[in-house]
Order: C-alpha cells, then structure tokens, then sequence
C-alpha cells in the first residue's frame, strides 16, 4: 500500500517536472524570427484597455507615439471612475469610453474597442495594457509578422524592476523571463505554436473580427490562445519585439497574481488532459504540447509539491525499502532544477545576483497564500495592480 501511494505521488509530479526540463531545454537558445518590412507599411491599430488608468495612461500614449509614431492609438476607457479618459485624449490618443459594470472584464474592453474601428478596419491590432511599453521597431515587426504569416504574433513580455526594487521582486521577475521568454520558446519548439501574454499580442484585422473576445474569463490571454489552438491557429512568438512593464511590489501584486494563477489552475484542471489526449488522439502536436504545458503547474506551485512528494516518497522508501520512486522523482528534480541554474547563468544573472537567487524559497513561501486561495477565496475579476509609486 505504502509503495503504491509513492508511485501516485511521484508519476505526476515527475512527468510534470520532465516536461518543464523539457521546455526549457530546448527554450535556452534564441528562436529565428527574422521579418522585413512590408511595403506599403500595413495599418497599425494600438488597442489600450484601461480600467482607472489616470495617473499613467498618458505617459503610455505619449511612449507609444515616439516609437511608433504612424500607429492609430485607441484607449478603451473601461469602466473607469477616474480621468484615464481625459488623460488618454490630452496625450493625443482616441478614446472610446465604455460604462457597463454587470460586464466587467479586459475581454469586453476589447470586444467595445474592435466595434469602434470595424467600419474602417486597421490591417492589424496590436494589444498593449496601459503600463506597458513597446520597444522600438517592435510594433512594426508584430504587424509584418501577423500578416505575411497570417497569424498572431506575441511579442516576449518581461518585467522591469528599478534599482531599490527588492530582492523578491528581482525572483519574481525572472519567473516571469522563464515563463514568457524560455519556456515560451521551447514550448513553441516542442508544439509549433504558443501562447498569448495579454499584452504585445498582434492579430491580422481578419482573425481578429473573429475572436470571441467578450468574456469576463479572468485569463482572457490563455482561454483565448486555447480557443485559436483549438481552431488550428498557431501562435508565434517573435522575441526580438519586447513589451515591457514595470514591476510592482509584491505586496500590490498579490491580488494580480492570485488571478492569474487561479485562472490558470482553473483552466488546466479543465482543459489540460481533454487537449493533451484529443492533441495525440488528432496527431496534433500543436494541441498536445498546449495540453501537457497546461498540466506544468505554476513554477513555485510546482517545486512546493516536488518537495513535498520528495518527503512523502522519502518517508515510503524508508517505511518499506522500495526507494525507486524516490530517486525517480530526484532525478527529475535534478533535471528541471538543473536547467532553470542554466537559464538563469544564460539570461538572468547580471540582473539577479546569486544571492538574491538564494532567496526563491522566501518567494515560494510568500505564494503560498496564493495557492491555498484557489481553494478558499478564488480571485476571477479583472483587477488592477497597484504600480509603482502608488503602494503608499
């Protein structure tokens, strides 16, 4: 009995552990992306939803503007009790205003902006949150991409921490780098396709009138990236566009980051095994590594649980001499672990010291609320995230 409880504590965990090496394996190295410019240039509409974006809204337009300065510029100000409308028009950006609080969600912000340009469609919608900025030439390449590829485009998302930033905010970021850089490029290796980060996605005008975008999913990126997967539509990934945003303290982020990861735990225990089995069931590589990605928990969720099965196997082995699944999950351990020290060596240690890398398990500790949330006091809405400056 003791041995079979160890086999059903490790199989999962393992299989979970091996994927994610996996991932990042083949997600260390760049992708090849290259794109030239399309002549003419395409119509590049910026979709900004903002929900009481005042204070930044207009340094975002005016950011926008500079580097790409022949982008139309939509704000959807969406149920906002604030300025973010006038703010947004002072800074030279169109303004749709949106008052609609039983439908509240950035999915129905989009949905409102893309009825305000369906008369005169651009050639393609690139999303960008109302923190964010695009680098330089990105915009362009987004757009090139979508149309000669006739697909969406995802521009690598990462987080950007000031001087003083904690050490924890400096962990958090380079989670984040795994899951949106390095795990996105091997996922894209392993299934031909990814998925979207919510912001930097690009869309050519003809799929995007198709998109079921009026929803209040808490993940709108993810359930929208699975609902393309399950229409045949591949994501690419295009890292050499960046989109960036500046990271908050992590006492602000808690609620952001309760919904996302609770919306995706609430996806994968829904969508992972019916994607994965109906993937290989199709001979869908694309769908089959969605579903088995889905089935990775969140990277601290998932070390939390391999130490934990590592105890439990531990304690059966010792309880009844059978260790094989205690080394099997071990090695796996070793496996995962051993490339996330590479990926960080490769991208992250001249922005995360090794002693703040020390500091992960203080990190996992500090989601751990996060996790027991999922089950006590589930985060669904579309929140905004205190930034930076505004924590006082």
């Amino acid at each position: 009995m003791i041995e079979i409880l160890a086999w059903l504590v490790i199989v999962p965990l393992a299989a979970s552990l091996l994927y994610l090496g996996a991932e990042l394996l083949l997600g260390l190295f760049p992708l090849d992306t290259a794109s030239g410019p399309l002549s003419p240039p395409p119509r590049i509409l910026l979709l900004v939803p903002a929900h009481d974006e005042a204070a930044g809204v207009g340094a975002t337009v005016m950011a926008l503007r500079t580097v790409v300065p022949a982008a139309d510029i939509l704000v959807i100000a969406d149920n906002c009790r604030d300025d973010t409308a006038a703010a947004a028009r002072a800074a030279g950006a169109r303004v749709a205003e949106r008052d609609d609080p039983t439908r509240r969600g950035k999915g129905y912000a989009m949905a409102f902006g893309r009825d305000q340009v369906a008369a005169d469609p651009p050639d393609v919608v690139i999303i960008v949150d109302a923190d964010c900025r695009l680098s330089a030439g990105s915009a362009e390449r987004l757009a090139a991409q979508a149309i000669a590829r006739d697909r969406p485009i995802q521009a690598a998302y990462l987080m950007t921490a000031n001087g003083d930033a904690s050490p924890l905010v400096a962990v958090s970021n380079f989670a984040v780098l795994i899951k949106n850089v390095v795990r996105a490029r091997g996922l894209v290796r392993l299934g031909g396709g990814g998925l979207l980060f919510g912001t930097g996605m690009a869309f050519p005008w003809p799929l995007f009138r198709t998109l079921p975008l009026a929803t209040s999913d808490a993940v709108e990126d993810l359930g929208l990236g699975l609902w393309l997967a399950r229409q045949g539509i591949a994501v690419d990934l295009d890292e050499r566009s960046q989109v960036t945003s500046p990271a908050a303290a992590l006492a602000s982020s808690r609620a952001q980051r309760s919904r996302w990861e609770h919306g995706f735990l609430l996806t994968a225990s829904r969508q992972g095994l019916p994607l994965l089995a109906g993937g290989i069931a199709a001979a869908s590589r694309h769908r089959a590594a969605l579903g088995a990605h889905l089935l990775v928990p969140p990277l601290a969720l998932l070390m939390l649980l391999a130490l934990t099965g590592l105890a439990v196997a531990g304690a059966a082995g010792a309880a009844s001499g059978h260790w094989l699944p205690f080394l099997i999950l071990a090695a796996a351990f070793t496996f995962a672990v051993t490339l996330l020290l590479v990926a960080w060596w490769r991208h992250a240690r001249r922005d995360l010291a090794l002693a703040a890398l020390l500091r992960i398990p203080l990190y996992m500790m500090w989601k751990i609320p996060i996790y027991i949330g999922f089950f006590t006091r589930r985060q669904t809405g579309w929140n905004r995230t205190r930034r930076p400056g505004e924590e006082d």
